[in-house]
């Protein structure tokens, strides 16, 4: 078993949800940070979680940012288990963000 700690760069302009991170099917993730950060305009923001167990997406995150502006849309650790995934919505391309993610592999 080891622990991998990793970023995932979250797609900018877009307006349909698009997988940002998917856990592999022999670990399980600790989403820490969900960070965006805006250089201009007012943008909004959304993040899903899929849950592969239950075939189900669900919304964990959504907030309007400000120019100049720098949010964490996690609040709190978030697990992912096998397959599971984090799914983003940015709708302007001033936008970048980063996942800080421990993956736990049992390999």
């Amino acid at each position: 078993m080891s622990n991998v700690y990793k970023n995932a760069i979250i797609p900018v302009a877009t307006t349909v949800l698009t997988t940002t991170y998917t856990c592999p099917a022999t670990a399980r993730a600790i989403i820490q940070n969900i960070q965006f950060a805006n250089e201009s305009g007012t943008v909004d923001i959304k993040v899903h979680l899929y849950d592969s167990s239950e075939a189900t997406t669900v919304e964990i995150g959504h907030n309007t940012i400000s120019s100049k502006e720098t949010i964490n849309l996690a609040k709190g650790p978030i697990i992912l288990e096998e397959n599971d995934s984090i799914l983003t919505t940015v709708g302007n391309s001033s936008v970048q963000g980063v996942l800080s993610i421990l993956e736990i592999n049992r390999d």
